[in-house]
């Protein structure tokens, strides 16, 4: 047998037997499988529908539309869709390229605050070719709306990023354009409100988060996470942007594009349109709330105090101050149990070793799990983090 296949069938084993807790993750369906490793991948197919680079891409046309319309219909908006970006972060590139010049100003959520390294990280691209500031979260761990007008009027962004890779709470797109329609009013400007719905992308087509949809300028996502698709991303826009994004994905950014991926896409965007689907995404909501009281129970500490969507952030710095978040991510590995380390508001700590643990029930509410399984698996946690940790 080949060493890859070898690897592979030793990843799947895992996945069989681990609980699957990463927020970020999750099992996409046989479907999306068949597609993502089917011939599509065979072929070049730079350009868009209708004007392609290469011969022989009627079928690919007419893939790609109906990917772009199954997903309109998904959220129910007319805004234009690119179905093209191969992650979120190629996502975020061209949805700044479109808007901006290198050097210009991005306001966003501060990573240490729940925000994406795609948000002005200095790691990052992001925070390499613009000049990044930052919003963060209240003495409670939620969003800081009421000092948002003060770091506009500041700072004088041209784009203001919305959305978050580890925050537990509805985020309120409405209020954030209110005070960005207001700013522009003040100063005249154009400021372009992004809206990175990634994680949650999920819930807002299922009914279970306000829609950005008619709100933001520019709305980027992943596939994957609550949508449950393949691993990819996507770009929705306002109509008159269309241009501007699509230029900015190819061939401002991209080459060819991955034509199994947009079929898993366009299968992920059919599931995501079933009765089923809507009921998973309910039911992801209620576990992730169940657990996360588990927890509370427990007397841990949890950032605002509860969750409104898949996932809720464990903050192990009073309970357990000795205790790391890189330290409970390698023990539970050993029981075979996956999670992430994250940082905390306020971290103390390094990105590599945090006071903080993410924690989502998407990929185990795939899997089946009830509400009562998701409180044995806190449960077990916690067992695990006092007789072997603290």
């Amino acid at each position: 047998m080949s060493k890859v296949f070898e690897l592979i069938a030793k990843e799947e084993k895992r996945q069989n037997e681990t609980v699957e807790l990463i927020a970020s993750e999750n099992f996409v369906s046989e479907n999306v499988r068949k597609a993502v490793g089917s011939v599509l991948t065979n072929k070049y197919t730079e350009g868009y529908p209708g004007n392609r680079y290469y011969g022989g891409c009627e079928n690919y046309d007419e893939l790609e539309n109906y990917c772009r319309e199954m997903w309109q219909k998904v959220f129910d908006t007319d805004y234009h869709v690119n179905v093209q970006p191969h992650a979120g972060s190629q996502a975020n590139y061209a949805a700044y390229m479109s808007v901006l010049k290198p050097g210009d100003t991005i306001l966003a959520m501060d990573l240490n605050n729940g925000g994406h390294l795609t948000h002005g990280s200095s790691v990052n691209f992001s925070g390499k070719m613009y000049i990044s500031h930052f919003y963060g979260v209240d003495d409670n761990g939620f969003i800081d709306y009421d000092g948002v007008p003060a770091r506009l009027r500041e700072v004088k962004p041209q784009v203001v990023m919305v959305g978050a890779s580890a925050y537990s709470r509805i985020i309120d797109f409405a209020k954030f354009r209110e005070m960005i329609d207001a700013y522009n009013a003040e100063f005249g400007t154009d400021c372009k409100m992004i809206v990175d719905m990634s994680h949650i992308a999920g819930l807002v087509a299922a009914g279970e988060h306000p829609s950005p949809f008619g709100i933001a300028d520019i709305i980027t996502t992943t596939t994957h996470k609550t949508l449950r698709g393949p691993r990819g991303g996507m770009i929705f826009c306002k109509p008159e942007l269309a241009r501007k994004v699509d230029s900015a994905i190819f061939p401002g950014s991209q080459g060819g594009s991955l034509m199994h991926v947009i079929a898993g896409k366009a299968i992920a965007a059919e599931e995501a349109l079933t009765p089923e689907y809507k009921e998973y995404i309910k039911n992801v909501v209620i576990n992730t709330r169940v657990m996360c009281d588990k927890f509370i129970e427990m007397g841990y500490d949890i950032i605002t105090g509860g969750t409104d969507n898949h996932l809720f952030l464990v903050d192990l710095s009073k309970t357990f101050p000795n205790v790391t978040g890189k330290q409970v991510q390698d023990k539970l590995d050993e029981h075979g149990i996956t999670l992430n380390k994250n940082c905390v508001p306020k971290e103390a700590r390094s990105p590599k070793e945090t006071s903080g643990v993410r924690i989502g029930a998407a990929a185990m509410t795939t899997k089946g799990w009830k509400p009562e399984d998701f409180c044995k698996a806190a449960e077990r946690i916690d067992k695990i983090i006092r007789e072997e940790l603290a």
